[in-house]
């Protein structure tokens, strides 16, 4: 099993020009081999094959007067640059053809300067982590690290990552065993929302945060002061840092939430099962900015990684499940009901039901039927060991280490820290 750790990092003054001179270099070669590959196929010649553009636009391009500077950074930089766009082309192709299962993924694009975010990749034959906890990249010296927590095993693979906001990111791709929690009786089914996050189907409600509507108020002053601003200017650019670094709070502070909460919720169940919710169509309606305020997506995508990481069983319930419409006592449909509807009675049985808490107990229901059928590729309701899904990562990053290297994983004098809870209570029974 693959995960990510990142971790903050702090660059010196020389240590930025260099990262900033290997984000370009590395643009560079993603466009001009995206370039020659997109007018090959307009002319109708065939597929330019990843040897060609590496002896044209890397090994040949470093001798010429035009692109002499690429020879200025790590060969390793350039060739993950490659790399990269050959998984994007696969990605393309394998999503064309039907391999690819979500979202249907478009063709590789240019790169620019002016994107938010920017970043290298990097294998083992171009870092090394140093006893004294900094990390040691080719060509651009011993960064400091924040290390926040140690790192489980020896990293394969490090992408360096400049943000909107001018922070720098490191992320290593480690390769790990599963650490299985120890079993509970109990699972739960889980109903997403915007009036509560979730709620769950022994009747918990997990209030959501709010993080972007609670920082509403400064980000519009902050763009109005940014919309003033004359185009092209030293102002305007910092006054669109200030924004960035805002925003960044606020993704920040929903993300360490997310974490809290999936943790323990994991932690406290066996098994999981959240309704697929159609996420880029709620997206598009009148309620875009809550929804995306929620971050649902990454909340149930943490919940996946998560479940496959400590041996629980995740499932989804298909989006047309009515969970919304069926007594969870008596199983009565009693049909479909507009959103101001938060209580109804059943037709069936009498019985008055919370809205959000009969749908987490009927996607609990419907989560057990789909493990007893044997649809999830977890641990199933009797035990059985069943193949897991993988935690997603880029498995295309490993190198090999170098020889006489003392890379060693974690950082020197690190204390692990203790879980922190989310702020929410179980109601008595």
């Amino acid at each position: 099993m693959q995960l990510r750790y990142n971790y903050r990092a702090y660059p010196d003054a020389p240590q930025r020009r260099a990262l900033a001179q290997a984000f370009g270099c590395a643009r560079v070669v993603w466009n001009d081999c995206l370039r020659d590959r997109k007018e090959a196929h307009a002319a109708g010649l065939p597929y330019v094959t990843s040897a060609v553009l590496s002896r044209l636009r890397i090994t040949q391009a470093k001798r010429t007067e035009e692109r002499a500077w690429l020879a200025d950074v790590s060969a390793v930089v350039l060739q993950q640059a490659l790399r990269g766009l050959d998984i994007a082309y696969k990605n393309f192709f394998d999503s064309v053809r039907g391999k690819r299962q979500g979202r249907k993924v478009g063709p590789p694009r240019y790169k620019s300067k002016k994107d938010t975010r920017q970043s290298i990749r990097l294998n083992t034959n171009a870092f090394c982590l140093k006893d004294d906890g900094t990390v040691y990249l080719a060509k651009v010296g011993n960064l400091k690290v924040r290390w926040s927590r140690r790192l489980p095993a020896v990293p394969t693979s490090l992408t360096v990552t400049k943000d909107s906001c001018g922070r720098y990111f490191l992320s290593f791709v480690v390769d790990t065993e599963p650490d299985n929690l120890p079993e509970v009786d109990h699972d739960t089914g889980i109903d997403l929302g915007l009036s509560a996050f979730a709620v769950l189907s022994d009747g918990t409600k997990i209030h959501s945060p709010r993080f972007l509507r609670r920082a509403e108020k400064k980000l519009k002053r902050l763009q109005r002061e940014l919309s003033r601003k004359a185009k092209g200017s030293k102002n305007r650019a910092k006054a669109r840092f200030k924004v960035a670094r805002q925003h960044a709070k606020v993704a920040d502070r929903r993300r360490d939430w997310h974490h809290k909460a999936s943790t323990q919720i994991i932690r406290e169940n066996q098994a999981v099962f959240v309704e697929d919710l159609a996420v880029s169509g709620l997206g598009r309606t009148r309620l875009a900015k809550s929804v995306h305020d929620a971050g649902w997506s990454a909340f149930v995508g943490m919940l996946e990684y998560k479940a496959a990481l400590y041996g629980r069983t995740f499932a989804k319930v298909d989006r047309a499940f009515p969970s919304s419409q069926v007594c969870s006592t008596c199983g009565y449909r009693d049909g479909p009901k507009p959103l101001h509807v938060r209580e109804w009675t059943c037709s069936g049985c009498g019985t008055v039901h919370d809205r959000d808490h009969n749908a987490a107990r009927n996607v609990l229901f419907e989560g057990r039927r789909i493990v007893a059928a044997g649809r999830v590729e977890t641990a199933n309701a009797c035990g059985a060991s069943v193949r897991r899904a993988h935690v997603p990562a880029q498995r295309v990053e490993a190198g090999s280490l170098r020889k006489g290297q003392t890379t060693q994983a974690g950082s020197p004098g690190l204390k692990p820290r203790e879980h922190v809870k989310p702020s929410w209570k179980r109601p008595s029974r």
